[in-house]
């Protein structure tokens, strides 16, 4: 596996599926459907803004709580 160096203030792909507890197709699906936006990255290799990730993990568990 690839060791990949990241800014602070940003999640992998991966990072960001852990984060939201979807699949890889789920969180590609979520970016094109615009609840989540690419901050960098490469199109193999995509990384999230931590703030987006976490605004888009708060109105999911508002979802589900409601």
């Amino acid at each position: 596996m690839e060791s990949q160096i990241i800014r602070p203030g940003y999640l992998t792909a991966q990072q960001t599926q852990q984060a939201l507890d979807v699949s890889p197709g789920a969180l590609r699906n979520l970016v094109y459907r615009k609840r989540l936006k690419r901050a960098g990255g490469t199109a193999r290799h995509p990384y999230y803004a931590v703030a987006d990730v976490a605004a888009l993990a708060a109105t999911r568990q508002q979802r589900v709580a409601a």
